[in-house]
């Protein structure tokens, strides 16, 4: 039995499966520059002015203190104190850059739980 020399390699089923993979990548890179939550959240060069209508502002500090406009509210009563707030009511977020942000995502979970919607991270513009 004589064995068969390869003189070329066909790469067109090589090709097919680069392309797909191509057009894998390109797509999570869309979603992934796209996030929820911005890396950046103290500054912003396009900071929208805060109107002047009734809203709870809830400021998170850098040392996990969190406050409901000035009240300070333990971490574990965030939850009771929103009972008392209706779901529709404006919320702005301000919570310091050196703030750990595991109590951003804290305070983030339980306003989805209450199924609050209207919300806003504060900035400073540049």
């Amino acid at each position: 039995m004589q064995i068969k020399k390869f003189d070329s390699i066909n790469v067109v089923p090589f090709i097919d499966i680069m392309l797909v993979l191509l057009v894998i990548v390109l797509t999570t890179a869309t979603f992934v520059a796209k996030g929820v939550i911005p890396v950046d959240l103290p500054e912003s060069e396009v900071a929208a002015k805060q109107d002047n209508r009734k809203n709870l502002t809830i400021t998170i500090k850098h040392d996990g203190e969190i406050l409901f406009d000035q009240t300070v509210v333990l971490i574990d009563d965030v939850e009771s104190k929103l009972c008392d707030y209706k779901a529709d009511m404006p919320i702005h977020i301000n919570c310091d850059k050196n703030a750990k942000f595991d109590h951003f995502v804290i305070l983030l979970d339980v306003l989805k739980q209450k199924n609050f919607t209207n919300l806003g991270i504060v900035s400073e513009k540049e």
